[in-house]
């Protein structure tokens, strides 16, 4: 069933759609990514201008995450007070983001910075969790265990320390603003909720235990999600809401198939899955910006007309 999609000024097929947002919701249920690093490069495939795909995916984030939030908040695996301390640099993220957003696209360069910020971030952090994540399952698999992530380094030696209880943490408060800022950033200018940099920060670097993160990370990713997609609403005027609709059905019923998945398998096989993930959607988008340059140019060309 094909439908127009009046701010996006293109036809799509309503059922393409769905599948779509039901595949990214069991993803973010799965691993506490908010899934737009698969779904804005699938929305830019399939013909949507990529100013449109990042402001209308962050809003079917929303619900995707809330979805999977209440699947984690039933097993008391969100760390309240820990994402309240990431939504504070969010926002602040989120803000400058979206002035830069707009800056870029008044001066017709927005495309070309969406595409290359998706292969830079996507590339490093889906190699960095690669190889962590093998390296953890040759332990479990030799008979050895994972030990666990509690080595006194430089976070720890900073001021404004605070305990976090569900995480069995007293660090600074620091290192998280500073990680939700860079997410609030990444949320504005590529559509996405940021998870796929949050949740190995949560894990590797603030040593949050894997059980808490994925909760607290989709806890997150609501509020800086929602704060964006308002800012681009009103400043852009670039959220189709019929795309967000269809996107949102989906994303709901799949944060409730991917939150049981999630919970049967290993947290290091989880890991896995997502690097080799993130590192194929990375691929992709690296391959088209290598071999198809003419032709996105003249999108991108075309979306600003």
């Amino acid at each position: 069933m094909q439908i127009y999609l009046p701010i996006a000024e293109v036809s799509v097929n309503a059922f393409l759609l769905l599948g779509l947002g039901g595949i990214v919701g069991i993803l973010s249920g799965m691993f506490g990514v908010g899934g737009g690093f698969l779904m804005t490069p699938l929305l830019f495939f399939i013909g949507i201008p990529p100013a449109v795909a990042v402001a209308t995916e962050a809003n079917q984030i929303v619900a995707s995450s809330f979805s999977g939030v209440l699947a984690h908040l039933k097993r008391k695996t969100v760390d309240l007070r820990m994402g309240v301390v990431l939504l504070i640099g969010g926002l602040i993220g989120a803000a400058l983001g979206v002035q830069l957003f707009n800056a870029l696209k008044s001066i017709g360069q927005v495309d070309l910075l969406v595409k290359l910020s998706y292969v830079v971030f996507l590339g490093i952090i889906g190699s960095l969790m690669f190889v962590e994540s093998l390296r953890a399952l040759m332990k479990t698999r030799g008979g050895t265990t994972v030990p666990t992530r509690r080595k006194h380094t430089w976070v720890h030696n900073l001021p404004f320390k605070i305990k976090f209880r569900t995480s069995g943490l007293y660090i600074s408060v620091i290192p998280p603003i500073l990680v939700g800022i860079l997410v609030g950033v990444l949320a504005a200018i590529m559509g996405v909720g940021g998870g796929f940099v949050m949740v190995p920060a949560m894990i590797y670097l603030l040593g949050m235990p894997t059980k808490v993160v994925v909760g607290t990370s989709l806890f997150q990713i609501i509020f800086v999600t929602a704060f964006t997609t308002l800012l681009h609403a009103t400043t852009n005027y670039t959220v189709d809401m019929g795309l967000a609709v269809l996107l949102l059905i989906g994303g709901v019923v799949g944060a409730q198939i991917g939150a049981r998945i999630g919970v049967k398998l290993k947290a290091e096989q989880l890991r896995v899955l997502l690097a080799l993930m993130v590192l194929v959607v990375c691929g992709k988008l690296g391959l088209d910006l290598l071999i198809q340059p003419a032709e996105l140019y003249e999108i991108g060309q075309a979306g600003g007309h």
